[in-house]
């Protein structure tokens, strides 16, 4: 490997490392939808690895259609960039839709309490909610499209840093230097993702969530909504 080809790698793993660590939407949508949802460690896994995967490809495949076309590498960052607004503009609305729906569950899993009068006029109290005992029913029935929404999200979100970084080699005709920028940059990305959803996923399992349980799509909703925001009109 040249030293010109070992500089540009090392650049990859460090802007594909930085890039995921300080873009939250690399990473947050997963850990708080994976713990309303009650998803578990393999099923948050598998869906941060394929929305990683394409959130990669859709890069990868507009960098080689600049590329065969010819487009210079200004336009194809413009492309980038509107792609960029574009997810940030779905991750808002689809945290502000999920935040709603999460207080419409809060709401009627409210518990209320219950008289019962037995045979020996015996009577007792009990508090229940309709739908704690069997939300996960209904979750699952009227919610399969979040992880197509995440992938949806995550295809249009783009990777800025990657175009730039392949035209280089493929400027001077190094094809074999494209394919390794590509391929080292979306693994330390897509391994950065999972390692960052993972440690979370574990680290709040021993965070006590009992009293605020009901909450819990609301908050991953609220969550979602602030990341988009601060995409979108902060720059992260």
């Amino acid at each position: 490997m040249s030293n010109e080809m070992l500089a540009l790698s090392l650049t990859a793993v460090s802007i594909g490392f930085l890039h995921t660590l300080f873009g939250p939407d690399h990473y947050l949508p997963f850990i708080m939808i994976s713990k309303a949802k009650k998803w578990s460690l393999l099923k948050t896994s598998f869906i941060t690895f394929i929305c990683g995967i394409g959130h990669i490809l859709s890069s990868v495949v507009l960098g080689i259609a600049g590329l065969l076309l010819g487009v210079a590498v200004n336009k194809l960052v413009s492309i980038e960039s509107l792609r960029g607004e574009i997810a940030a503009w779905l991750l808002i609305s689809f945290g502000l839709l999920y935040f709603v729906w999460g207080i419409k569950q809060a709401a009627k899993n409210k518990s209320h309490t219950h008289e019962h009068v037995h045979v020996n006029d015996a009577v007792h109290e009990h508090n229940h909610s309709h739908i704690s005992g069997h939300v996960h029913i209904h979750d699952n029935d009227t919610t399969n499209i979040t992880p197509w929404v995440l992938f949806l999200i995550f295809v249009f979100g783009p990777c800025e840093p990657l175009i730039p970084l392949v035209m280089y080699p493929a400027a001077k005709g190094n094809s074999v230097g494209v394919i390794a920028v590509t391929l080292i940059f979306g693994l330390i990305t897509i391994t950065t993702m999972l390692s960052i959803v993972v440690i979370s996923y574990l680290g709040m399992s021993f965070i006590p969530f009992r009293r605020i349980e009901k909450y819990t799509h609301a908050l991953a909703g609220a969550a979602i909504f602030l990341c988009g925001i601060a995409i979108q009109f902060m720059g992260l």
